[in-house]
C-alpha cells in the first residue's frame, strides 16, 4: 500500500498512561503511527514501528522544539477535504499523507503556572503545535477522528474493536466538541494569566449544595479573604459567605456594624458605636436562627467582642481583622472557620445556570440614598426615620424575594423572606418581631417591589410602623398612598427594585 494513502494517526502526548494500548490497537489494524519528541521515543522503545514527523517532513526540529509539526504536510494531512477533488489532487502533487486519527493532549497551563519558576519558563511552555493540531483535526471532523483527552482512550479503543477504525459522523463531532472545549479552557487560562499574573483555581469541595452532591469552586477566593482558622470551606459555607460579604459591603463605610445570616438572609444586624454593642443587637434580631450562622463585622473584632461571640456556636466569622486576643478566643475551636476579609470590587457581571445555558446580568450596584427619594405622602418622615429607611433598604436588597424587612433604631427587627405574596412575608416579619418581643411602635418597613394593592401599608399601621420605603411604581399606587395620608403615615418611593432570587 502506497504510504500516503494509508491511513495514519499522528500521536503527541505529555501524559504516556494508556497511550500504548491505543498504539497496539492502531497497529493491529495497519494504521501507521506518526509521533515526535517523547511520545515518538517511549513508543519506539516498546517495540512499535513509528513515522518520525522529521522524516515525514524531511524538515528537523527547530528554535529548541518551538516548531516541530507546524509543516504543510501535517496540517495538510489533517485538513484537506477527502471529498474535494482539487484538495486530493494537491494532496498527491505535495506528497501529503492521510492523517485520519489526531492524539493530542495539553499539558495543564494551570500546573505550569503552579509549578514554572519564572514568567520566561511560563511563556515557553505555552503550546502552539498541540493545540493547532487539536483545533484542525476538530475543524475537519467530517473525516479525522480527533482525541484530546485520556479520558476518551477506553471510548475510543472501544469503537474502534467494534468498527474497525471506521467512526460515524456523530461520533466524530462528539470527539470534536470535546477537543474545542479543551481548546478554548486552554486559552481562558492563558488570557487570565496574560491578564491577572495569575489563573483562576478551581478547587474541590467536600461536597455540594447537600452530601450526595459533588461540588466544586472556581476563583480566586484568597483575594478576598484570608483564612485564619477552622476546617475547608462547604458549598453553602460560600454561598452564605458570598451573601454577607455583599451585605457587609453596603455598611463598609458606617459605624460599628454586625451582621447574622442563615441561609444566605440576614436575620440580624445592628449598627452601633462599637461591635460588641452591635453584636448584641444584631443577636437580638434572632437568636434562634443565629445558631450554627455565618457572622460578620465591618471593623476589627476586640478582646470584649470575641468574649461575647464565642458564647454562640457558628460556623463562620468574617472581619477585617481580630487584635491577637481575639483571634486567640476565636480559634479555641479547631473547627470554627475564621476569615479577615479585605474590601475589594466584585466582577460586575453574575453568573447562573438556566436549564441548559447561563443566565448573565449586570450586579444590582445601586444602593438606596437620600437623593432617590422621592416624597409621596403628605406627611414627610423625620430624620431618624429616614435613616432607618435606608437601613432597612440595604437588608431588604441582599434578601431573598419576596421580602418584608422591619427596622428601628439601626437594627434589624425581622424579615419576611423568600414568600410568594408581600403580605405573606409582611405577616412573617410581624409575627416573628412580637415571637422576640420587639415593640412595632415606631418601626419602619421596606420592601423589595411595589405594592399591587393597600393591604401592606393598612398591616403595617395596625402594627405601628409608621414609615414605608418602596420602589413604586404599580398602576395602583394611588390606593397605598391615599392609605397612608388618611392614616398618619409618611412613605417614599426609590424608583430602584431590588428582586433577589
Amino acid at each position: 500500500m502506497n504510504s500516503y494513502f494509508q491511513k495514519s494517526a499522528l500521536i503527541s502526548v505529555y501524559d504516556k498512561h494508556g497511550i500504548e494500548k491505543i498504539a497496539k490497537k492502531l497497529s493491529d489494524l495497519n494504521i501507521r503511527i506518526i509521533s515526535t519528541g517523547g511520545t515518538e521515543k517511549y513508543l519506539t522503545e516498546l517495540g512499535y514501528e513509528i513515522k518520525k514527523v522529521e522524516n515525514l517532513t524531511d524538515y528537523p526540529s527547530i528554535f529548541g522544539g518551538r516548531v516541530k509539526t507546524l509543516h504543510p504536510k501535517i496540517f495538510g494531512g489533517i485538513l484537506f477535504r477527502r471529498e474535494n477533488t482539487n484538495d486530493s489532487n494537491e494532496k498527491i502533487e505535495y506528497d501529503i499523507p492521510n492523517i485520519d486519527y489526531v492524539i493530542v493532549d495539553l499539558y495543564p497551563f494551570e500546573n505550569t503556572v503552579n509549578d514554572a519558576k519564572s514568567h520566561e519558563e511560563i511563556i515557553e511552555k505555552i503550546d502552539i503545535g498541540g493545540i493547532s493540531l487539536i483545533r484542525a483535526a476538530a475543524k475537519n471532523f467530517n473525516h479525522v477522528v480527533c482525541l484530546s483527552s485520556i479520558d476518551q482512550y477506553d471510548e475510543f479503543l472501544d469503537d474502534l474493536d467494534k468498527n474497525k477504525g471506521i467512526f460515524s459522523i456523530e461520533k466524530k463531532k462528539k470527539y470534536a466538541a470535546k477537543a474545542f472545549k479543551i481548546s478554548s479552557n486552554y486559552d481562558n487560562f492563558i488570557n487570565q494569566y496574560f491578564e491577572k499574573g495569575s489563573i483562576e483555581k478551581s478547587n474541590e469541595l467536600r461536597y455540594g449544595e447537600n452530601p450526595h452532591q459533588k461540588g466544586s469552586f472556581v476563583g480566586e477566593i484568597d483575594s478576598i479573604f484570608e483564612k485564619l482558622n477552622g476546617k475547608e470551606l462547604s458549598y453553602n459555607n460560600l454561598l452564605d459567605i458570598d451573601s454577607a460579604y455583599n451585605l457587609i459591603k453596603e455598611f463598609w463605610n458606617n459605624d460599628s456594624t454586625f451582621a447574622i445570616l442563615k441561609h444566605n438572609n440576614a436575620c440580624g444586624l445592628a449598627i452601633r458605636n462599637s461591635i460588641l454593642e452591635a453584636y448584641k443587637k444584631a443577636l437580638q434580631g434572632d437568636p434562634i436562627s443565629a445558631f450554627g450562622g455565618v457572622l460578620i463585622s465591618n471593623k476589627e473584632i476586640d478582646l470584649h467582642s470575641a468574649n461575647e461571640i464565642n458564647k454562640l456556636f457558628f460556623e463562620v466569622i468574617m472581619a477585617p481583622s481580630y487584635s491577637r486576643d481575639a483571634l486567640k478566643i476565636l480559634s479555641c475551636k479547631k473547627n470554627r472557620i475564621i476569615l479577615k476579609i479585605k474590601n475589594i470590587e466584585l466582577d460586575n457581571k453574575t453568573v447562573r445556570t438556566c436549564l441548559n445555558g447561563i443566565l448573565t446580568q449586570d450586579r444590582d450596584n445601586i444602593t438606596d440614598n437620600l437623593d432617590h427619594l422621592e416624597y409621596v405622602t403628605k406627611k414627610l418622615p423625620t430624620n431618624k426615620e429616614i435613616e432607618d429607611l435606608l437601613f432597612a433598604s440595604k437588608i431588604s436588597k441582599h434578601t431573598k424575594s419576596n421580602t418584608i424587612v422591619l427596622a428601628k433604631n439601626n437594627q434589624l427587627i425581622s424579615s419576611g423572606t423568600g414568600q410568594t405574596s408581600r403580605v405573606d412575608a409582611l405577616n412573617q416579619a410581624i409575627d416573628k418581631a412580637k415571637k422576640f418581643n420587639f415593640d412595632l411602635k415606631n418601626s419602619v418597613m421596606a420592601s423589595d417591589a411595589f405594592f399591587p394593592f393597600p393591604d401592606c401599608v393598612e398591616i403595617a399601621s395596625n402594627n405601628g410602623i409608621c414609615s414605608v420605603i418602596q420602589p413604586g411604581g404599580s398602576i395602583k399606587d394611588n390606593l397605598s398612598i391615599d392609605y397612608c395620608n388618611n392614616n398618619n403615615i409618611s412613605m417614599v418611593f426609590t424608583r430602584n427594585r431590588h428582586f433577589k432570587h
